[in-house]
């Protein structure tokens, strides 16, 4: 089928290389170049990166539904608009354009966790199960009717990146999967149940917060959903301090926040359990492990983590 693809992510990047081999991708669209590190230096997003390497024609408008965008999506002539991670709302005269319509890719088991960190959410609400989704898109975000799903299980130490590594090419597939059969036209899409639908917002900084009076277990699903952005963090002495490693623990019985040294690292107390810190970073200082932190911070006999004073 002539194709239009529409991304930005690393998880998109597979589903660009399937829909390259398989299909004549007449234009790729991904978001503009944003300033990133701690240079602010522009960094081109994964999807453009990938497209120059495969020779196809890319644009990069500020918003997909100006007039300009438009006409040039309009020109290719295209059976289907396939979407993946892109991270503005497709318009109506752009849903419409093909006869096989836009075709979103979702990082979820829709209608669970709508929205732009639905990996992420899942792991950090304690979700044992995921999967991804091809469906319409419509006008409201991540409601369309579903075309297809496949789901799999969350490993109990996997990471958030680590998922969204495995779960990519497997959602690549789907989405080739899923316009062979409208091509065929054996799909019957399905409506969302609205009243099932839950919601996994854009990530913040403040979301890495760690709130010592949770179980063990819910701050080390935190900690593995919010990797590597914004990841979790404490105060120590009214510094910031980065958890970079952890597991729940055994056999202590600490106040929430309260801090000991542990055989492994650090131990600090939480609402149920403990959770031992294995790797840290402290404010204004490099990444190192808990015990060579404990060497160089010895800690007072009541020190808790937590505290910190505006």
């Amino acid at each position: 089928m002539r194709a239009i693809f529409i991304g930005t992510p690393e998880f998109a990047v597979p589903s660009l290389e399937a829909m390259a081999n398989r299909h004549d991708v007449r234009l790729v669209v991904t978001q503009p170049d944003r300033p990133a590190g701690r240079g602010r230096k522009l960094k081109a997003p994964a999807v453009k990166r990938r497209a120059a390497e495969l020779g196809l024609t890319l644009a990069q408008p500020r918003r997909v539904g100006e007039d300009e965008s438009f006409a040039r999506l309009a020109a290719c002539h295209a059976d289907v608009i396939a979407v993946v991670g892109y991270g503005q709302m497709i318009p109506k005269r752009i849903r419409v354009l093909t006869r096989h319509g836009c075709v979103n890719l979702h990082s979820s088991l829709l209608p669970k966790y709508r929205g732009a960190a639905p990996l992420s959410w899942a792991i950090v609400r304690g979700e044992r199960e995921t999967g991804v989704t091809t469906m319409r898109i419509s006008r409201k975000m991540d409601a369309g009717d579903i075309l297809l799903r496949r789901r799999t299980k969350i490993g109990r130490s996997e990471r958030a990146s680590d998922l969204a590594r495995r779960l990519a090419p497997v959602g690549a597939d789907l989405l080739l999967e899923t316009l062979d059969r409208l091509e065929e036209r054996t799909l019957q899409p399905t409506p969302q149940d609205d009243a099932a639908a839950t919601y996994a917002p854009m990530l913040r900084r403040k979301d890495g917060l760690v709130d010592w009076s949770l179980p063990a277990a819910s701050i080390y699903d935190r900690l593995r959903g919010l990797d590597p952005w914004p990841g979790i963090h404490t105060f120590f002495r009214n510094r910031r301090l980065r958890i970079w490693d952890a597991a729940p623990g055994e056999g202590e019985d600490l106040e929430p926040g309260r801090a000991k040294a542990h055989r492994e690292g650090l131990a600090v107390g939480c609402g149920s359990g403990t959770l031992v810190l294995k790797e840290v970073q402290l404010e204004g200082r490099r990444r190192m492990g808990a015990p060579a932190f404990l060497r160089g911070w010895r800690l007072a006999p009541d020190e808790a983590l937590g505290k910190c004073k505006n």
